[in-house]
């Protein structure tokens, strides 16, 4: 079974990556297009063509989660801020159109333990002391 070709919204990798911003901001959904259409950042633009150019694998760090990941971005390593420390994420061709904040999630994962004494009426008859 051949692997079937990445494609978003009908096109191909390749003929996304000559369309401006606003040619791709009308392949995206509505909130990405507006966003898109508020403009994207010029500085960030500038970081995005200076690691294209030299290829290396620095991640790009950044603190802007509502950035939108545009066909530029794709291969690049960002390192995006969560909170207290950053996050590397290498943008992959799925990711077009969403948000990089959401490749860095904030919170953690919710864990339960083990109940303590007095959560439950059984454990009252555990004593605290050995």
């Amino acid at each position: 079974m051949a692997r079937k070709d990445f494609t978003f919204r009908g096109k191909s990798l390749e003929e996304l990556g000559p369309l401006s911003l606003e040619e791709f901001g009308k392949l995206c959904t509505s909130r990405a297009r507006r966003a898109l259409s508020k403009g994207f950042d010029r500085h960030l633009l500038k970081k995005i063509a200076k690691a294209q150019k030299s290829g290396s694998d620095k991640p790009i760090r950044t603190h802007k989660r509502d950035t939108i990941v545009i066909p530029q971005m794709v291969g690049l390593v960002f390192a995006v801020h969560k909170g207290s420390v950053f996050e590397r994420v290498e943008i992959k061709p799925g990711m077009l159109g969403h948000y990089l904040g959401e490749f860095a999630l904030t919170r953690k994962r919710l864990v339960h333990g083990k109940a303590g004494i007095g959560a439950t009426k059984s454990s009252t008859a555990i004593s605290a002391r050995k």
